[in-house]
């Protein structure tokens, strides 16, 4: 029996870095978004941020890094949405920085469309904002957001 979308993209997501076993699961040509459709400011420190047309070895090279970067303390799928060839799924994760050994819990999102049983295209989103800020290793940052004025020193 042909696996649902859902089943899928949770088969790519039990082990991200393995890429005999995800290439099974993602199409040659399939496109996969980390983070941001192109941010060359986010690109410098996490390099793996951006789109690619990679397939399987895209998704595999992303995660591979993301594993160097952070530990993983925790990876938790809390909701999964699934529509004809469309999968959204909802969770949280926990990673410590191995630089500066600082955590964040980030909730996550993941888009991806699945045809014949493999993924085409996958899109992964989470709070860079607070994922960043795992890296901060001094300095302030200063904002300016609110338009009557302030800012916010951080």
């Amino acid at each position: 029996m042909p696996r649902t979308p859902a089943e899928v993209v949770l088969a790519i997501l039990d082990n991200p870095t393995d890429l005999d076993a995800v290439k099974e699961s993602v199409a040659p040509d399939a496109t996969y978004v980390s983070l941001s459709y192109d941010n060359p400011d986010l690109r410098k420190l996490m390099p793996w941020a951006g789109t690619s047309q990679g397939g399987a070895a895209a998704i595999v090279s992303t995660y591979a890094r993301v594993g160097r970067y952070w530990a993983n303390e925790g990876f938790e799928v809390e909701e999964v949405i699934e529509g004809d060839e469309k999968v959204a799924l909802f969770g949280r994760f926990t990673y410590r920085s191995i630089t500066l050994g600082k955590a964040v819990t980030s909730p996550f999102a993941i888009l991806a469309r699945v045809h014949d049983g493999r993924v085409t295209y996958m899109q992964f989103m989470e709070d860079t904002f607070g994922t960043a800020a795992t890296f901060r290793a001094g300095g302030q940052a200063v904002f300016r957001a609110d338009p009557e004025g302030g800012e916010v020193v951080l």
